[in-house]
């Protein structure tokens, strides 16, 4: 059974930080791009990173310089650093998983895990 499982999601003040993690079973992680999605209150859900089976990285531009993805192929994990935490990062985050070429279109992407919820706020 495919499963991804996000976790680290919380309230960080303005400027902090905090590190998601996406545990994915029933498959191996290290042969899909694992991308990371966000949908805020009354918003479409919107790509933020991806990467992909040869570590490339992408990076929507609202984070880009921000926000960190990274794989451990070992731990069949997916990791998504976030510092510089502004307000409208707000949002519940969803990793999920697609084959071959790197996305951060949503509709790409096959399976997806239950979300955690991030708050910027002071």
């Amino acid at each position: 059974q495919v499963q991804l499982v996000e976790s680290g999601g919380g309230t960080a003040q303005p400027g902090g930080s905090l590190r998601l993690s996406c545990l994915a079973s029933g498959f191996a992680l290290e042969y899909y791009t694992i991308g990371w999605f966000r949908q805020a209150p009354g918003k479409e859900r919107e790509g933020v990173s991806c990467i992909h089976r040869n570590f490339s990285t992408y990076y929507a531009d609202s984070v880009k310089g921000r926000f960190t993805v990274s794989r451990d192929n070992a731990k069949n994990t997916v990791y998504l650093q976030m510092e510089s935490l502004k307000p409208e990062d707000t949002a519940v985050y969803y990793c999920a998983s697609k084959s071959f070429s790197p996305s951060i279109d949503p509709r790409h992407y096959d399976y997806w895990g239950q979300g955690t919820q991030v708050t910027v706020s002071s």
